[in-house]
């Protein structure tokens, strides 16, 4: 099977060791079966996503549970954009 050699901080390289053996064990892989699911995680949040059909109809079913107004939806967004917004200005 093909490799993957990187070079990361030593910080770095300390947590994802201790958050692998974790998830994983102590056993032989796990920091492979760790890299190989960290990788697939960051590709499939940068990954374009395609709709086949009307893009439109494929929003209006992902969010046909949602119970609150587009209006309440609009204000709620704004609040927490103010709100993470707000937390990196110095007072």
């Amino acid at each position: 099977m093909p490799g993957l050699r990187i070079q990361i901080r030593r910080d770095l390289e300390a947590r994802f060791r201790e958050a692998a053996m974790r998830r994983f064990g102590y056993s032989k892989g796990a920091l492979s079966r760790a890299a190989e699911e960290a990788i697939e995680k960051w590709l499939s949040s940068i990954e374009e996503v395609v709709f086949e059909e009307d893009p439109v109809e494929a929003i209006k079913g992902l969010l046909s549970d949602v119970k609150v107004s587009s209006v309440e939806l609009q204000h709620s967004a704004a609040k927490s954009w103010f709100e993470a917004a707000s937390e990196n200005v110095p007072r």
